[in-house]
């Protein structure tokens, strides 16, 4: 039977928390017509034992291989030290702070058996409690990247593309973003798989919250002035119209939603400000430590 091969990137900054759930989630991956070639870890700048921790990880599994960066240059930057130094023709990114359901690999690598398949992506899961104010929040908006990403393909968190280019640009605070705008660049097709279960951990606080929109935000408009490419997300008929929907949906929930949409908006107005304003780039952002650990 032929097999796809696939070299998996992990990202890591501080990532000992989560990294070798991580890492024993990968290595476990129930796969079939996939082959995992190499899990390469690259870690930037990381004091917290996230490199020790990979370290032993790979003495007992010889396809994890840890590259160690002494300087932070941003995820963007890690992602090109990983394509450079991966050999596989499919490679998937994955941050450090996620874990893939046991079946993730398989889901999103077999598409490319379609050549005119670019690049995959999941479904990022939260783990956050829905019942909270900023869990629920975290809900609605993965959920409504679920149902975009269902009318127009919007890939993140963890990606799978073909190697057909050398780098992505360094500066961007959207590294999956900037690697949907290069493959739809060169004619292939953009899949969003929903059975490939990524899971995640948002905020816990408003200040994450927003520290969290407000770079994405910024991110987004350097990608449309410098890439010329605005990911669904950024399309406005299409988010009030899904929001409209979940109103319709869950009346009861009016407060939360109403609550939500004025955190968005004001991140959103952040990120715009710290864009077309004070000129800044977050492609080297401050973490928000509430989105690590996950379960």
């Amino acid at each position: 039977m032929k097999q796809l091969n696939c070299s998996i990137g992990v990202l890591a900054y501080n990532e000992a928390a989560n990294i070798e759930k991580l890492l024993n989630s990968l290595t476990s991956q129930k796969l079939d017509k996939v082959n995992i070639k190499e899990i390469i870890v690259v870690s930037s700048a990381s004091t917290d034992g996230t490199n020790e921790i990979v370290e032993k990880f790979s003495e007992n599994n010889e396809n994890v291989k840890p590259i160690v960066e002494d300087e932070r240059r941003g995820k963007s930057a890690a992602i090109n030290t990983f394509i450079k130094a991966a050999g596989s023709e499919i490679l998937v990114i994955e941050s450090g702070d996620t874990i893939p359901a046991s079946n993730t690999i398989e889901q999103m690598i077999t598409p490319f058996f379609d050549e005119k398949i670019g690049m995959t992506g999941g479904r990022p899961t939260p783990e956050n409690d829905p019942d909270s104010f900023i869990g629920y929040s975290v809900n609605l908006l993965w959920n409504l990247h679920h149902k975009m990403a269902m009318i127009s393909p919007k890939l993140g968190e963890m990606v799978a593309f073909r190697k057909i280019f050398e780098e992505i640009p360094p500066e961007s605070a959207v590294d999956e973003a900037s690697i949907e705008a290069i493959i739809k660049d060169n004619d292939l097709i953009l899949k969003y798989v929903p059975e490939a279960i990524i899971y995640n951990k948002g905020p816990e606080n408003i200040s994450d919250f927003i520290k969290q929109r407000r770079r994405i935000e910024t991110g987004h408009l350097w990608l449309k002035e410098n890439q010329k490419y605005s990911v669904t997300s950024q399309n406005k008929d299409i988010l009030l119209k899904l929001t409209w929907e979940e109103l319709k949906k869950n009346p009861l929930k009016i407060l939360n939603l109403f609550g939500t949409a004025c955190l968005e908006l004001y991140s959103r107005l952040l990120g715009w400000y710290d864009f077309k304003i004070k000129k800044k780039n977050p492609f080297k952002w401050d973490i928000a430590h509430s989105t690590k650990n996950l379960e």
